[in-house]
C-alpha cells in the first residue's frame, strides 16, 4: 500500500484458481526455464470422472461429449477467458472490471463514493472517490500457483 495527501493506493494480488475439471500450468520458454514475466498460464482438462459418480456435483469434461455438457461455469472459463488453450489475462481483467463495477452499484457506500475503472490490460484498477475528494485506489494483479 502506498500514502499520499489525497491517497491511498492497495496494491492487491489475486490467486486464481482453476474450476473443477481444469488445471492450470506455466508454459516454460524454449529454453525450458519459466519465464519471470510474460508467462503462458495453459488451461487443461483433468479426470474428475470419481468425483462425478461420487458426488455428483460437476462433470468430466475430459471424458463427456460436447452435448452433454451443461452450460455452466466451469465450460465458460475455456470458452470465454482463454484463447486457445491458453488463460487470456487481459479477458480475465476485462472481466473482473465488469463483475466488480456491477456488482458496486448493489452496495450502499456506491451511494457515497464513485468507482472509476482505469484504463488496464493485465490487470484491474480501481478508484474509489468520496464526498471529500480522497482517492482510494486498487491495483489487482493476477497470480497462478
Amino acid at each position: 500500500w502506498d500514502v499520499q495527501e489525497h491517497s491511498i493506493t492497495y496494491f492487491l494480488v489475486v490467486s486464481l484458481m482453476p474450476p473443477h475439471g481444469h488445471t492450470f500450468s506455466l508454459e516454460p520458454d524454449a529454453t525450458g526455464q519459466i519465464p519471470a514475466k510474460s508467462v503462458k498460464v495453459h488451461v487443461g482438462l483433468e479426470c474428475v470422472c470419481s468425483r462425478e459418480q461420487l458426488l455428483g456435483d460437476t462433470v468430466c469434461f475430459l471424458h463427456h461429449s460436447d452435448d452433454r455438457l451443461p452450460r455452466d461455469q466451469s465450460s465458460y472459463l475455456l470458452c470465454n477467458l482463454c484463447t486457445h488453450c491458453y488463460l487470456d489475462l487481459e479477458k480475465v481483467a476485462c472481466w473482473v472490471q465488469q463483475l466488480v463495477s456491477s456488482a458496486w452499484l448493489l452496495l450502499p457506500q456506491s451511494y457515497h463514493w464513485q468507482l472509476t475503472v482505469l484504463p488496464s490490460s493485465r490487470s484491474c484498477t480501481f478508484r474509489l472517490t468520496g464526498i471529500s475528494k480522497m482517492n482510494i485506489c486498487t491495483e489487482l494483479s493476477f497470480a497462478v500457483q
